[in-house]
């Protein structure tokens, strides 16, 4: 097993438990849109629209290694794009957007998250999920790891900003190069994103000025980390121990921030999807505030792939249930009221790998589902949302009153904004 640290970025390969936590009540969904291809980031317009992102399934162009550096290499088409979610249709109004994947599909960095802002202009933020040294040398000019102004009218865009160059020339974390940037917010002239690759937060103006690192996020040191079975199939295949290698007692393990969200206080907040092997309960939320400085806001989470404010209470998304060389693939929606009370939306019972959420003027949860499976990706509409909480959970936020943010939650009491000005993901 290598000692060297490798950064996981393409998320889905990877999962794992979310431990402790039972479903409160049974919240109901319906499907809103099928046949998604590798379903990401969903957002609502101002005209109160849903536009959900598509990473696509890669193509016939050139290719370059995966993060791991070990395995089927990550090949590039313009199968990318973004769909309209409209009176009960779908269309996609955005094509042609870059796409790399693995040869069945699956692993895509493309179109990860859409937002809007204030004025109703859309941005969308392009995946990568590899060393940005190989992107221009092996696929020459692409978008990957980038954020891009679209117009749906024309089907065409403009470059704003280039988080793989970034991490390329300054990597702010100090570990190995990698860029896939996930998900952003839009705050004001702001644009701030999270790169799981490069493991931090990022801001830029929306005119493309003053790209600069906000905060990186540090390494987390497991004790008697629980590795897959030797002979498992796995996307790092150079950390699972070999058969009668002895398992170190200490394991460095890769942050992988994957969203983000403004909160009420001001502060970003920011889903922790975690690196290999995806300790359960190892996963948390950070608050990055005004200094830049991050601290833990929230933990006992496992694989967190998104994060969303209402009026005031968050929203965590988490991908899966159980590690994903267990083979079960059920995710949940975690509800963390002012008062720190976390209650499970939804767990399993169809929730399947989600990637993204979103909340609706109307109050529900949307959330795209099966986000890992090219043509089989949906978005859900999750309904009878006020569950029963849980007083028996050991998992409990880090103190909100420490934080002096409780009483700003109260004072909040307007509907969820649907432009994509605060926290809209």
């Amino acid at each position: 097993m290598k000692q060297k640290q490798l950064t996981i970025t393409i998320l889905t390969f990877c999962v794992a438990a979310f431990s402790g936590m039972k479903a409160a009540s049974a919240a109901s969904f319906s499907v809103i849109a099928d046949g998604l291809y590798n379903a990401g980031g969903l957002s609502f317009s101002p005209d109160g629209n849903l536009y959900v992102t598509e990473a696509g399934i890669g193509g016939s162009g050139g290719c370059v290694p995966p993060a791991s550096g070990q395995g089927d290499s990550l090949c590039y088409g313009t199968s990318g794009a973004v769909t309209k979610i409209e009176n009960g249709k779908t269309e996609r109004i955005l094509t042609g957007l870059p796409s790399i994947a693995l040869p069945d599909g699956t692993g895509a960095g493309g179109p990860r998250d859409i937002q809007f802002d204030a004025t109703g202009k859309p941005y969308v933020l392009i995946g990568y999920g590899a060393n940005p040294a190989f992107r221009d040398r092996n696929l020459g000019y692409t978008d990957l790891g980038k954020i891009i102004a679209p117009d749906f009218n024309t089907n065409s865009w403009t470059s704003v900003a280039d988080f793989a160059n970034y991490e390329l020339a300054n990597n702010p974390d100090g570990g190995d190069v990698g860029s896939n940037p996930l998900g952003f917010v839009i705050d004001g002239n702001k644009l701030v994103a999270v790169d799981a690759g490069a493991n931090d937060l990022l801001n830029v103006n929306t005119d493309g000025s003053n790209l600069q690192a906000i905060t990186t996020f540090p390494q987390d040191i497991l004790t008697n980390p629980i590795f897959p079975p030797s002979d498992t199939p796995s996307n790092e295949p150079a950390q699972v121990p070999s058969q009668g290698e002895a398992v170190r007692s200490q394991f460095a393990t890769q942050p992988v921030p994957s969203g983000v969200a403004k909160g009420p206080d001001g502060a970003y907040y920011i889903s922790q999807f975690t690196g290999f092997p995806f300790p359960e309960g190892g996963a948390k939320i950070y608050r990055v505030g005004a200094d830049g400085k991050s601290s833990v806001f929230a933990d006992g989470f496992t694989q967190l792939t998104d994060l969303q404010f209402d009026a005031g209470n968050l929203y965590a998304l988490q991908y899966a249930n159980q590690s994903a060389w267990k083979g079960n693939f059920d995710g949940s929606v975690i509800k963390i009221a002012p008062n720190g009370t976390r209650t499970t939306l939804l767990s399993g019972n169809g929730l399947e790998s989600p990637s993204a959420l979103t909340i609706g003027a109307d109050g529900a949860v949307y959330v795209t589902n099966r986000g890992d499976r090219p043509g089989s990706g949906q978005v859900l509409r999750i309904e009878n949302i006020k569950s029963v909480p849980e007083p028996d959970s050991n998992l409990g936020v880090l103190a909100i009153a420490a934080l002096g943010i409780g009483c700003l939650y109260k004072k909040r009491a307007t509907k969820p904004p649907i432009n994509g000005a605060v926290a809209l993901k």
